[in-house]
């Protein structure tokens, strides 16, 4: 069962810079082993976890990378990883913003996993955005967060189960990654995966194809993967709200008889940041697209929440 538990609390959380960059299949951060001992989750516990943010708010305004680390995990880990070393090189940090209002959705033990123990928090204020904590080495840590919700958050009234705890629920939630991979990595459609007019994944289905004609003479090559483990929760309707990331990787290259780059995707300050040339040779980046994902009964996929972030530029072509 979920624990569904609201309280007035502050945050001070994360909003990292957007970025265009495709993906492949990673671990979700230090410290996301399964737990052997996972003990009910406490409305103190959550709410404690919440307002801390502010300590990493603290963090990242001092370029702590240490510090960033130690109170991250997942998507956010990965993230905090190649940011901050960025930021200490000249890129502005990430900005941040208060969020109040906060929901909270708290998986009981019996309803887990397997996996670390985790609860979603749904932030109304300023504008509703989810949060995702995991506990890793004997804390709670971001995990991912914020992500700004792009529609209609679903509805979760009272009492509700762990997507784990239906079959039918829980098959249809981890497979809820996979379908996104197919879809970004199949321009033709074939994989049968779709998406409504309007949702934020056909948009960046249309970057990704359009990414190597735009680049020319350039060569672009694009890859999409899944960024750590998925976590759901079930909602009333027999559907399932699912929280994970894709990672999206650009390899870009100079076309036939270049040394530099013509078109490149990044800024010369980017680049500088990352990599520490302005116009290098072959480079790598990549963005990290942390999504909540509501999936019917019927399977249909929308797109509840969503969050781009260019997570890292390196010279050369990955693979």
């Amino acid at each position: 069962m979920l624990r569904r538990i609201t309280a007035l609390g502050l945050g001070l959380v994360l909003l990292a810079g957007c970025g265009n960059e495709s993906a492949s299949e990673t671990p979700g951060g230090a410290g996301d082993s399964p737990s052997t001992a996972a003990a009910a989750i406490t409305q103190a516990d959550a709410e404690a976890a919440f307002d801390g943010l502010g300590e990493l708010g603290d963090a990242w305004k001092h370029k702590d990378c240490a510090k960033i680390a130690y109170l991250t995990t997942w998507a956010e880990a990965a993230l905090g990883e190649s940011l901050c070393d960025a930021a200490r090189n000249g890129r502005p940090a990430p900005g941040f913003t208060a969020y109040t209002d906060p929901e909270f959705y708290l998986p009981d033990s019996e309803g887990g996993s397997g996996d670390a123990p985790w609860f979603a928090v749904l932030a109304h204020k300023p504008k509703p955005a989810y949060f995702v904590f995991v506990r890793s080495e004997g804390r709670w840590r971001l995990g991912a967060g914020p992500i700004p919700v792009v529609g209609d958050a679903p509805a979760i009234e009272g009492e509700v189960r762990a997507a784990e705890a239906d079959a039918g629920i829980a098959l249809r939630a981890r497979l809820v990654p996979t379908r996104h991979v197919a879809f970004l990595t199949d321009a033709a459609g074939v994989s049968g995966v779709r998406f409504a007019s309007g949702d934020p994944m056909r948009d960046l289905l249309r970057d990704l194809v359009r990414a190597p004609s735009s680049a020319s003479p350039d060569r672009v090559e694009t890859d999409v993967r899944l960024e750590g483990p998925s976590r759901a929760i079930a909602l009333p309707d027999g559907a399932a709200l699912v929280f994970h990331a894709l990672r999206v990787v650009y390899t870009q290259r100079p076309g036939s008889g270049r040394s530099s780059l013509v078109h490149p995707r990044w800024s010369a300050a980017d680049l500088r940041a990352f990599t520490g040339r302005s116009a290098p040779g072959a480079v790598t980046g990549s963005d990290l697209v942390v999504l909540a994902t509501r999936v019917a009964k019927d399977n249909e996929l929308t797109t509840v929440g969503l969050r781009r972030t260019l997570a890292g530029i390196t010279s050369g072509a990955s693979g």
